[in-house]
C-alpha cells in the first residue's frame, strides 16, 4: 500500500511542476504584453513584476484583467491564446496547492 508520505510528496512535485509553468508563461505573457498592449504592461509594472519591489496593486490588476477575461476583445490572437493559458494554469495551479494543503492537513 501506498504510505501517506509518498503521495504528499508526489502532490508536491506536481504542484512545484505546475507553478513554474504557470510562472513561466506569466513570464511569457508580460514580455508579449510589451508589444502588443503597451498601455497593459505599463498599468501592471511589467519591468518591476517579478522584482522585490513590485508594486501588488499593479500586479492585482493583472490577475482582475486575467479573471474577467477582458483579453477577449484584444485584436492580437498570440496575446489572447497566452492570456488563457495563463488563467488556466493559474486555476490549475491554486486548486493543486489547495488539494496539497489538504492532503497534508489529513495525512
Amino acid at each position: 500500500m501506498i504510505s501517506g508520505d509518498t503521495i504528499l510528496l508526489a502532490l508536491m512535485l506536481i504542484t512545484s511542476v505546475n507553478m513554474a509553468r504557470y510562472l513561466t508563461a506569466l513570464r511569457a505573457l508580460i514580455f508579449i504584453m510589451r508589444e502588443a498592449h503597451p498601455l497593459l504592461y505599463q498599468q501592471v509594472d511589467g519591468r518591476g513584476f517579478f522584482t522585490a519591489h513590485g508594486n501588488m496593486s499593479k500586479q492585482v490588476r493583472l490577475y482582475h484583467y486575467l479573471k474577467t477575461k477582458e483579453y477577449l476583445h484584444h485584436h492580437d490572437s498570440v496575446f489572447t491564446e497566452k492570456c488563457d493559458r495563463v488563467r488556466e494554469l493559474f486555476i490549475l495551479s491554486v486548486a493543486l496547492i489547495g488539494v496539497t494543503l489538504f492532503a497534508a492537513l489529513l495525512l
